[in-house]
């Protein structure tokens, strides 16, 4: 059975926003059986783990370890949504590996909508200070089992694609163990994972199906992890044309993962097919959200330039919806960028208090006729 034909997203969760408290709700309500806290956050808020499964191949995956990225988090619930409509699915995938999923690794930074915590620790820059309680549980976590297999669960901004048109809006990444990015046995394990959810969802999304960095970076978690000997596979989660709502990344988000935890319990530590890993493009760093092209400042002296936008996510208090800010990021020759919008101001006046856009500020210019 295809799992995209059968693919439901959980209707109690619509937003790309999720509350903690409605999360923490949920679980409560509904999967009280399967849920354990593992510990509490920064400012108190409950962190849980669920665990379901009876196989002999155990997993871990944790989600919102950055608190604005909920793509991981949604995926779990719409994964749970769908399975649940099919048993027979559920039952084989489950009677092979057991996983244990943390929910919103990071709940206050998830209810401010920021990266960081409420100490302003990066958790995945946090593996060796231990600043922060949070990341201390997911380590703690990892040292009270042995895992086969471990899933860190992100989202990437909008300025990647595969190719310089097609936005990466899923790359994966087998994190390198070393700065010389040895290709060893673990990352095999990994690559030949990932080269099987590839096989699956080139055809589903063509050309949108990215290759994450793989420099080795000595303070971050997934690397840490696999240098200690757990095979440890980064997702990420990216744009979607018209979609900032990443509704669509959310549901082949949650595509890719049944197919990662498949691929698992079919390879069972198996490297084979990995050198399909290599076919997938890396990311290429070649958008912003907005450019307006072409654009006439009202200046003594003809100036003709572009301007570069990018949208900045924030969430009022109150609220459970994103607003996206759009802020000015470069000015000039912004010819090696393309921009999602593209706007010709050819012929346009640029209003402003200002006779130049201010860099890194919120738009505070219009554009006229």
């Amino acid at each position: 059975m295809n799992f995209e034909q059968i693919y439901i997203p959980n209707p109690d969760f619509p937003n790309r926003y999720i509350s903690p408290e409605k999360l923490f709700s949920y679980l409560q309500t509904n999967l009280s059986n399967y849920i354990h806290e593992i510990g509490r956050s920064y400012l108190e808020k409950p962190i849980y783990r669920l665990s379901i499964g009876s196989g002999n191949i155990n997993v871990l995956a944790w989600s919102q370890m950055h608190g604005n990225e909920s793509n991981a988090t949604h995926a779990i619930l719409d994964l749970w949504e769908t399975l649940d409509k099919a048993p027979e699915m559920k039952d084989e995938l489950f009677s092979k590996i057991s996983l244990d999923f943390i929910f919103m690794l990071n709940p206050d930074g998830s209810e401010r909508w920021t990266r960081l915590n409420a100490s302003d620790v990066d958790l995945n820059r946090d593996f060796h200070n231990e600043a922060s309680k949070e990341i201390k549980y997911l380590k703690a976590a990892v040292a009270g089992k042995k895992y086969d297999y471990a899933l860190n669960l992100h989202e990437q901004r909008t300025i990647f694609t595969t190719d310089g048109i097609h936005p990466a809006t899923l790359s994966f990444l087998a994190p390198s163990e070393n700065v010389e990015r040895t290709v060893t046995d673990n990352r095999k394990k990994c690559m030949a994972v990932i080269g099987k959810v590839y096989e699956h969802l080139k055809e589903m999304i063509p050309d949108q199906i990215g290759r994450y960095s793989d420099e080795f970076y000595p303070t971050s978690t997934g690397d840490n992890f696999i240098k200690a000997g757990m095979p440890t596979i980064l997702f990420e989660g990216g744009h979607f044309i018209d979609d900032y709502t990443r509704k669509g990344t959310r549901k082949y988000y949650t595509i890719a993962l049944y197919y990662a935890l498949k691929a698992i319990s079919d390879l069972n530590s198996d490297i084979e097919g990995w050198e399909n890993y290599l076919e997938i493009p890396e990311n290429k760093e070649t958008h912003y959200d907005i450019i307006y092209r072409n654009v006439k400042l009202d200046t003594e002296h003809e100036c003709i330039l572009d301007v570069a936008v990018q949208y900045r996510e924030v969430i009022e208090d109150g609220k459970d919806e994103i607003s996206f800010v759009p802020f000015v990021m470069e000015v000039g020759d912004v010819k090696k960028r393309k921009g999602w919008l593209e706007i010709d101001c050819t012929g346009k006046k640029f209003i402003a208090d200002t006779k130049y856009p201010k860099l890194d500020a919120p738009v505070e210019f219009t554009i006229e006729d």
